[in-house]
C-alpha cells in the first residue's frame, strides 16, 4: 500500500513540476534546465550574476515551495484511497 501512495504522490509532483516549468516558460523565467546549462558552461558565480532577480526568486523560492505544496496535496489525495 505504501508503494502505491508513494507512486501517486510522485505522480502529482511530476505533473505539477511539468506545469510549473510550462508556466515559467510562458512568463519568460529561467527553469532549472536553463540555469544548470548556464552553470555547466560558466560556473556558479557568473550564472548567478547573469540570472535576473525574478529567475532566482522562481528557482530558489517559488519552485521548491510549489513542489512542497504538490507533495502535501498528493499526500492528502492518497488519504482517500
Amino acid at each position: 500500500m505504501i508503494l502505491i501512495k508513494l507512486f501517486l504522490v510522485g505522480l502529482v509532483i511530476l505533473i505539477g513540476a511539468i506545469a510549473l516549468n510550462a508556466i515559467a516558460a510562458a512568463l519568460g523565467l529561467s527553469t532549472w534546465y536553463t540555469f544548470l546549462s548556464n552553470l555547466s558552461q560558466n560556473g556558479l558565480l557568473p550564472s548567478l550574476r547573469q540570472a535576473r532577480p525574478a529567475d532566482l526568486l522562481f528557482l530558489f523560492v517559488l519552485y521548491p515551495a510549489g513542489l512542497g505544496g504538490l507533495a502535501a496535496l498528493g499526500d492528502r489525495l492518497t488519504r482517500f484511497f
